[in-house]
């Protein structure tokens, strides 16, 4: 399924075709890749920035994560509970992202949140965007994907979206939690994303 999505070869090792459970085992999935890294890694409580990496002013990043060559991260920003920059991905300022994996040239500009989520090559995804990961609104919050028509639950509470290669997210939109979007997708400024729009009692 991942392979419908993210087209061109990567760094990271996609384990399952399902993302959410790619997801899921983020955190152990970068703990393994800890191990293989070679000696352009800093790696230091479990997070290694490669040598070429730029990470700016009051950037905190908690374990697991690995920043590959090139990368960039800006200043305020917070990366937590398992993130994976592939090299030449950008996180601009004051950017949150969660347990998500961002592929090559991959560039989130700046006050941004992305939760639980995959993010594919060359995505822009412009200012104050948000890949939302939860919904606190409804009893049931499992999150589910839409696949062909069919509604497949994830079996998740949290999980965001998987976002194609080349795809273009404008400012201030929001992708609602298990978004798939298809490669060189483009999100409007202001649009809100919903697949899954079956109401839950609340």
């Amino acid at each position: 399924m991942i392979r419908e999505y993210i087209v061109r070869p990567s760094t990271f090792r996609f384990e399952d075709s399902h993302p959410w459970v790619v997801v899921n085992n983020l955190c152990d999935t970068i703990m393994r890749e800890l191990r293989l890294l070679g000696e352009d890694y800093t790696i230091s409580n479990g997070v290694a920035v490669h040598k070429t990496a730029v990470i700016a002013h009051n950037v905190t990043i908690k374990p697991p994560a690995i920043i590959s060559a090139n990368c960039f991260v800006g200043a305020n920003s917070y990366l937590r509970n398992g993130v994976y920059l592939a090299p030449g991905a950008k996180v601009g300022i004051s950017c949150e992202i969660k347990t998500s994996v961002l592929l090559e040239g991959c560039a989130v500009a700046h006050f941004n949140f992305v939760g639980d989520s995959i993010i594919g090559h060359d995505v822009n995804i412009e200012a104050g965007a948000i890949v939302a990961n939860h919904y606190n609104e409804r009893k049931d919050d499992t999150v589910y994907v839409n696949i062909d028509g069919k509604r497949v639950s994830t079996g998740l509470h949290k999980f965001g979206s998987l976002v194609g290669d080349d795809c273009r997210i404008g400012a201030n939109a929001v992708l609602s939690p298990g978004t798939l979007l298809k490669p060189q997708t483009i999100v409007k400024r202001l649009e809100l994303v919903e697949q899954d729009p079956q109401s839950c009692d609340m």
